[in-house]
């Protein structure tokens, strides 16, 4: 992607939303550009994420915690672990359907945010706030839906581009987590990578030793984007 091709904002200093005693600053591609879609794989293969129609990157001044990471799928070998989750879920289904607000989807969004976030700013999203950060005009965004007996449990928000996959979003019934559904939703975008013939699946940002952030090295191996460049994380 070269650099006249498309305008890169920075944003200004926010509160960080993984350490509360830091700020953050983003690198935005051009909101307004047309050409979203048309770079929209090259820039997940630099490290940009997307949330609603916005492709940004994290620049924070003196903070580099925020690594990308992505999982070259073919290398991907599930641990015993993962193995145990895939069995213990067998009576799951898994349905893949275009991106689009449902009052059931809305509904299983919210219970999973009160639960699961509460307090973290999230909670008591309504139906533009879920549009708003799921959905995009520009990028071919689908649902993979994670259904028991008809019921809805959860749902993987993926995009899907022509050489990769990425996992923007997961929520589920936080009453079911005994089945541990974000780490099935992770196993079964995977397993659709590989079905299509993409690549890699892109997970976002991994934070080393953060709670809510480090579960991603289980997803091995994986890669981080440092230096301009994907490298192995030992």
């Amino acid at each position: 992607m070269s650099e006249d091709s498309i305008r890169l904002y920075r944003t200004h200093l926010h509160a960080c939303g993984y350490f509360r005693d830091r700020q953050a600053s983003n690198h935005v591609l051009d909101p307004e550009s047309p050409r979203l879609a048309s770079v929209y794989a090259q820039a997940l293969a630099q490290g940009f994420r997307r949330a609603g129609d916005v492709l940004y990157r994290t620049a924070c001044p003196g903070c580099h915690a925020c690594v990308p990471y992505r999982i070259p799928v073919w290398q991907f070998v599930p641990k015993r672990s993962q193995k145990r989750v895939l069995a213990r879920n067998a009576d799951v289904q898994v349905r893949w359907r275009k991106a689009e607000l449902t009052d059931e989807h809305l509904a299983l969004y919210q219970r999973y945010l009160g639960q699961r976030h509460r307090g973290g700013g999230m909670d008591g999203a309504g139906a533009e706030d879920f549009s708003r950060f799921l959905l995009s005009a520009w990028a071919s965004t689908w649902f993979m839906e994670m259904r028991l007996a008809e019921r809805l449990i959860g749902c993987a928000v993926t995009d899907l581009c022509a050489d990769a996959a990425s996992a923007v979003y997961t929520y589920f019934d936080p009453d079911l987590s005994a089945r541990s559904l974000g780490t099935l939703a992770i196993l079964k975008q995977i397993a659709h990578c590989r079905i299509n013939a993409l690549a890699h699946l892109y997970l976002g940002f991994w934070i080393q030793g953060h709670p809510k952030m480090d579960y991603k090295r289980q997803f091995a191996p994986g890669q981080q984007y440092l230096g301009q460049h994907w490298q192995p994380i030992d």
